[in-house]
């Protein structure tokens, strides 16, 4: 059973939502907060498979919830979704910094949502290839960015640093190995190795991790 805390100031959406996972089989609600700080207490109480975490709220912000929740010791089972209006929120790439999982609109059709709760609970990133790259594209090429390379990076092999750099640059296994004409097996290990090197929770964040070293260019 996979359990699902919901994190939404709007009543209507918290309603749809709810109706949604309680007519799945293997999803159980774990609970609701209209706000950053409730979603944060809930979180540490039921501790969720999974969150479905609006970035616009009252009090703290879904943003600096995702933090928090990120950086608790006792959450570390637990995986944030980031629900925004518009793909390109200015928001969505410091979400995935402090440790979103990935991102949907609120517009996606509800076996897309379904699925990307499934997806998420598994462990997997909820990042498409095309958003990936256009989110990665915004925010590399911003005047104001500042490289902080991951302290770890002297870990990765040559190959390995170039697998990251195609993760970032929103490439899945089987695109990565087309690209380096290898075996998809192959691929998906140079992955792993490289987030266990990294310390990356999952793919999202190794997308983060090379934007921030510089290994994508945008």
């Amino acid at each position: 059973m996979i359990r699902v805390l919901i994190a939404d100031d709007q009543d209507l959406v918290r309603l749809g939502l709810r109706a949604l996972v309680e007519s799945e089989d293997d999803l159980a609600l774990a609970g609701e907060a209209a706000d950053g700080l409730q979603a944060v207490e809930l979180a540490r109480r039921v501790r969720p498979d999974v969150v479905l975490m609006d970035i616009r709220m009252p009090g703290i912000d879904g943003i600096e919830a995702t933090r928090r929740i990120v950086a608790d010791p006792d959450l570390t089972g637990t995986r944030v979704v980031v629900l925004t209006t518009f793909e390109l929120d200015e928001y969505v790439f410091d979400a995935l910094r402090h440790g979103a999982s990935g991102f949907l609109t609120k517009d996606t059709r509800p076996a897309e949502l379904l699925r990307a709760i499934r997806l998420v609970a598994e462990g997997e990133a909820l990042l498409s290839p095309s958003v990936t790259r256009r989110v990665v594209r915004e925010f590399a090429t911003r005047p104001s960015r500042v490289l902080r390379p991951h302290p770890r990076l002297g870990a990765l092999t040559d190959r390995e640093r170039q697998v990251v750099g195609l993760v970032g640059e929103g490439l899945n296994n089987e695109e990565i190995a087309a690209r380096l004409v290898v075996s998809p097996a192959t691929a998906r290990t140079h992955v792993s190795r490289a987030m266990g090197k990294l310390g990356a929770r999952d793919r999202a964040q190794l997308v983060v991790f090379a934007y921030q070293s510089g290994l994508v260019s945008g």
